[in-house]
């Protein structure tokens, strides 16, 4: 038994593809997935950062490049893959930023931390023979989903309403994936995990100084290391866990500790909703559920 409280065990002849594996957690679970034997995919929007990044992995991995927040950019990536890919972890995110959109248009949290993943997942479903894992937060309490105005178009911009609005997406759309997955007949199952607080680069981007000043004080007072924030991506990604299962640290408001399965809000048990998301989804990224009954 580890310091995590679980073991990793083999993953060998496993692949794994990691969005966002450049730096903090999402590097932590690569690191500790190669270590594991996997061969694993670090998905990054810069390239050098990724090699930098891959360099200083022990064990087998590969980079390659993709930006969410474009679509051409997934669609490519998604293309390009052949052979099986047993475990896709939809880590990449962007947190509580000045309003900006993707290059496709959409709200740039929405669009990258939702939107981006969503298509990816699909385009790459075909391939996936274990399980997809999304990332999400505590924060996902904070979200509300407005289907008539999912990029801020209308509303006044809140950039924290909005990544909360981006992460219950993440649960409501590993819900409904799951739900999709089990209809078709599939043994792939969707979970979501939360790293609780981890000190990371994400909290770096607010574009707000006093935000950012009191983030780094959290950091060295309160968060802990990426290594542990990606303790529930690691139980997420290999443990024996049922379909939408959401794992999260163990302790005091979720916000450390080792991982353990915890609860989400009714809002992110929403079954109508996640139908109705999934939808407009499609809607917004032309691309429809990666799998066919």
């Amino acid at each position: 038994m580890t310091s995590s409280g679980f073991e990793l065990g083999s993953l060998r002849d496993a692949t794994v593809l990691v969005t966002g594996a450049n730096s903090g957690i999402g590097l932590a679970a690569a690191r500790a997935m190669a270590a594991a034997g996997a061969r694993v995919v670090l998905a990054v929007r810069d390239a050098g950062r990724g090699e930098r990044a891959a360099a200083a992995i022990d064990g087998e991995c590969e980079v390659r490049p993709l930006d969410l927040a474009d679509l051409a950019s997934v669609r490519a990536l998604a293309g390009d893959w052949t052979g099986p890919l047993d475990v896709l972890v939809n880590n990449a995110g962007v947190m509580a930023v000045p309003q900006a959109t993707t290059k496709d248009g959409f709200e740039l949290q929405l669009g990258t931390n939702h939107l981006g993943h969503f298509a990816l997942t699909n385009l790459l479903l075909p391939h996936v023979t274990r399980r997809v894992v999304t990332i999400s937060s505590t924060a996902h309490k904070l979200g509300r989903i407005d289907l008539e105005d999912l990029n801020w178009e209308r509303r006044r911009y809140d950039r924290w309403r909005a990544y909360g609005q981006s992460k219950l997406a993440n649960l409501l759309f590993s819900l409904e994936l799951q739900h999709r997955l089990a209809q078709a007949g599939s043994g792939v199952l969707s979970v979501a995990a939360h790293p609780g607080y981890a000190a990371t680069n994400l909290q770096s981007h607010t574009g707000s100084l006093v935000q950012g000043l009191l983030m780094r004080v959290a950091n060295a007072l309160v968060a802990q290391s990426d290594e542990q924030g990606a303790w529930p991506t690691l139980y997420a990604a290999t443990q024996d866990l049922p379909g939408n299962a959401f794992v999260g640290p163990e302790g005091l408001q979720e916000m450390r500790g080792r991982p353990t399965l915890v609860g989400r809000t009714r809002r992110a048990l929403d079954e109508e909703m996640a139908r109705a998301l999934w939808e407009r989804s499609e809607e917004l990224t032309g691309v429809g559920f990666g799998l066919t009954a």
